[in-house]
């Protein structure tokens, strides 16, 4: 038995395999060694292999019957009556007997072949398996370890140290990790490259926020509250039209909780994100005012063969809908599918509008340098001869007409 033990001693370690179950080892090892046996002696029919993974042990068994001496034919198949004698005397010719195969029989390159193949048809399995489970995980949130931090990639080990991917493309722009941080992330996608499963995290796909409440609100998670749709830029805004199929259940209220308990966690864990909860409606007015907020509109006109709104308010309400870096306006767009275009809406003729509600269209500096000489509205500006703001301010005359273009339009 013991050269058996030290022909299996190499594979014993493979009983420690993470993602493999005894009886698929023991199943994998005998495959491997059939495919031996057949190579070299053309049929694995007449052998027995017997694996124990707890022991690390193998035996392989021949069975060959007995036939008269000078009448063997098959080597394999057939065994002399003087031969099968020698190991027990009282054997007669047509019984069959049983002997355990010789290590002399392999040479050790024959091991050596056994023992690559046993290595690789292992880890083909547990790549194949590492590749099943987490296809079905496609879609939801795994909490794992930092384990290494590249320029454009984090590596992130699971419970049970399977690698997987957080592209910096996928990252919120302020997330900063090191070794050993925990993170939290949705699994994205998985993919098959060279036989080796690359499984890719997200912590900016929309499918993050909604699976984060899911897990914050119960009436979500339930289903009695549905989100009907999200839009990011992750790490500076979110929109979320959600809607309830309980009369009783104000969608808006569930999601954001008792003083905001509910939605302060995910605010958190997205990097303070300012996440905009709406009530979703069928109505395109009513959505789009709805997701414009907190801007207040006046009025608004909707072309539905162009999906286009034009959208008018008080002209201090327009820095409000357009949001800072414009965030506000381009998400209520992408969740209401509309390309919105906002317009001052001036009921007065001889209204005067502050200049920094032309921050969208003028740059902050612009406006500094207007406001450093003493004008703070629009028609402050435009009562000066342009002439006379080049020599009393730092800007060039092209900059001051386009600033006059813009003011001028407000009033045309």
């Amino acid at each position: 038995m013991a050269e058996h033990l030290k022909l299996i001693e190499p594979f014993s370690e493979f009983k420690d395999f993470k993602s493999i179950d005894k009886e698929t080892l023991m199943r994998i090892i005998e495959d491997v060694f059939k495919h031996m046996l057949i190579k070299r002696f053309g049929s694995d029919e007449n052998f027995e292999i017997i694996v124990n993974i707890d022991k690390g042990d193998l035996e392989i068994w021949r069975r060959r019957t007995i036939v008269e001496d000078g009448a063997v034919t098959d080597e394999n198949q057939q065994i002399a009556y003087s031969d099968a004698i020698k190991m027990e005397p009282d054997f007669e010719v047509g019984e069959e007997v049983s002997e355990a195969l010789k290590l002399e029989e392999f040479g050790r390159r024959d091991i050596l072949a056994i023992r690559q193949n046993l290595v690789a048809k292992i880890q083909d399995f547990e790549k194949d398996n590492i590749y099943k489970k987490y296809t079905e995980k496609v879609g939801q949130i795994i909490t794992g370890e930092v384990y290494q931090v590249w320029k454009k990639e984090i590596l992130v080990l699971d419970d049970e140290a399977i690698e997987l991917i957080l592209p910096k493309s996928e990252q919120i722009p302020s997330d900063f990790y090191r070794k050993g941080d925990s993170i939290r992330a949705v699994v994205a996608k998985v993919e098959m490259k060279n036989n080796t499963p690359f499984i890719i995290l997200s912590r900016t796909s929309p499918i993050f926020l909604e699976r984060l409440f899911e897990a914050e609100v119960p009436e979500v998670y339930d289903g009695l509250i549905s989100i009907k749709k999200i839009v990011r830029v992750p790490g500076e805004r979110a929109k979320l039209a959600v809607e309830s199929y309980d009369d009783r259940i104000d969608p808006v209220g569930a999601c954001v909780g008792m003083k905001g308990s509910r939605i302060h966690g995910i605010v958190r864990e997205l990097k303070n994100e300012n996440i905009d909860v709406i009530n979703f409606t069928t109505n395109p007015s009513l959505f789009i005012t709805r997701a414009l907020s907190p801007a207040k509109i006046s009025s608004i006109k909707i072309d539905e063969e162009t999906k286009k709104a034009e959208v008018y308010m008080k002209p201090d309400q327009v820095s409000l809908a357009i949001g800072k870096g414009g965030f506000n306006i381009r998400l209520a767009g992408k969740l209401t599918g509309y390309e919105i275009d906002v317009y001052r809406d001036t009921d007065v003729d001889n209204e005067d509008v502050d200049l920094m509600e032309f921050a969208d269209e003028i740059d902050q500096w612009i406006i500094d340098e207007l406001k450093n000489i003493g004008c703070d509205t629009a028609k402050s500006v435009l009562s000066i001869d342009p002439k006379d703001l080049v020599n009393r301010t730092d800007l060039e005359e092209e900059t001051i007409n386009e600033v006059v273009r813009i003011l001028k339009a407000e009033f045309e």
